[in-house]
């Protein structure tokens, strides 16, 4: 099978011999390289395969572990694909690991080749992201520097300690500058797929991203919301004194403290 996105390195954790069987003759007739796994492993350990995907069955995690298990993981490791693929979930919980971090979810049982298609979706909505053409300096505005190569946020060498949906959230606005983009638009530029009518993953994500950036920027507002319409990204000061920016650039060589 030609693949689209090249040779990737998949982890999957699963304990269903069946179907882990038939999925890694199809990952090595593909070339891909691969690691079954039959439970969690340390979020360093999957660093230390430099993984492109991760294909998840959270029914074999211990009761109570798999939610912030998925959370960990996808905060930890931004450039990671994360692909539920579980047996019968609810609406409530296919909705709850997307909001968490996961790129897709799959319901069981599955076809392999589906399960294949939908990894090499996500790790082709990851490097368009990531960004495969020129490599972008920090981005300064108010008192807010954006890293995407941190994929993550900062004031005054402060983190804002955003998890990755909330960081690709602010990418997206800030890319658009001063433009309005709409609801549909955001969910499509960062979740990569059409919004479910009902949804509200958006709102409550430029919420939780209101929160982080005015605990430590409580003298600017980022992101502005227009009613029926969706969002904008235009710092402003609440003192129009403040208008100056606190660095008018940014060194890509100094190294933010986290918070």
């Amino acid at each position: 099978m030609a693949s689209s996105t090249g040779t990737l390195r998949v982890a999957v954790i699963d304990r269903d011999g069946a179907f882990t069987k038939v999925l890694a003759t199809r990952l090595e007739a593909a070339g891909w390289q691969y690691r079954v796994l039959g439970s969690a492993v340390p979020v360093d350990e999957l660093v230390a395969l430099k993984l492109n995907a991760l294909v998840v069955d959270l029914s074999v995690l211990p009761a109570g572990e798999a939610w912030p298990f998925l959370e960990r993981v996808a905060g930890m490791l931004p450039s990671l694909g994360v692909i539920v693929c579980t047996n019968g979930s609810t609406v409530a919980q296919r909705v709850r690991g997307l909001r968490l971090g996961a790129d897709d979810w799959i319901v069981k049982p599955s076809h392999p080749e589906e399960v294949m298609a939908r990894i090499e979706a996500v790790v082709r909505r990851r490097r368009r992201r990531s960004g495969s053409g020129p490599e972008r300096g920090p981005l300064v505005v108010g008192e807010l520097e954006i890293r995407a190569d941190r994929y993550q946020a900062f004031v005054a060498g402060r983190s804002a300690d955003l998890t990755r949906r909330e960081f690709e959230l602010l990418q997206a606005l800030a890319d658009a500058h001063g433009s309005v983009i709409e609801r549909g638009e955001i969910y499509r530029r960062v979740w990569g797929y059409e919004m479910a009518h009902g949804d509200r993953s958006v709102d409550v994500f430029i919420r939780k991203l209101r929160i982080k950036l005015e605990r430590l920027s409580p003298g600017w507002t980022y992101i502005h919301t227009h009613f029926g319409v969706g969002y904008r990204f235009d710092p402003e000061p609440h003192d129009a004194s403040a208008a100056a920016p606190v660095a008018a650039a940014a060194s890509p060589d100094r190294t933010p403290v986290d918070a």
